[in-house]
């Protein structure tokens, strides 16, 4: 953000003035010209007089126009936003996007993790029913055991 203040109307009036005098002056010079009395050498002074004052008009002249511009693109921006309400911790996060987010992350990790034990315990299931299996085929059962010593 860039602020620069410049407060043109003390100058504006000061050259104002100024222009208002050299045209006066300028106004008795060409009087002093229509009126012709005196020496060639006079009347040169008075038109070098008249140039340099009317240059001197020129660029008051100019100087006000440059004053004049500059005042009228002057311009002053307030811009007064209220801040948006905050449901997030950081600017630019959506909390229910995030939610559904974990959600599906969460899913994603828990079938993943079934998959995973599962290649555990299918294994450890098999061995235990042919354990159990080949335990009851091959260690004879006490019942039948107690019923043929009696």
């Amino acid at each position: 953000m860039s602020v620069s203040v410049a407060d043109v109307g003390e100058e504006y009036v000061d050259v104002t003035a100024r222009v208002a005098n050299a045209k006066r002056l300028e106004q008795r010079l060409i009087d002093l010209l229509d009126k012709r009395t005196g020496k060639l050498s006079d009347v040169l002074g008075v038109e070098r007089e008249l140039a340099r004052v009317r240059e001197e008009i020129e660029r008051y002249e100019g100087r006000l126009r440059y004053l004049r511009t500059r005042a009228s693109i002057s311009t002053l921006t307030v811009s007064v936003h209220e801040p948006p309400p905050l449901v997030a911790s950081r600017p630019g996060e959506n909390p229910i996007r995030d939610a559904f987010k974990d959600a599906w992350r969460n899913l994603v990790a828990f079938v993943a993790g079934t998959i995973a034990i599962s290649g555990l315990l299918i294994p450890l299931a098999v061995f235990a029913v042919a354990g159990v299996l080949l335990w009851r085929r091959f260690v004879p059962s006490f019942k039948s055991a107690g019923a043929s010593g009696a």
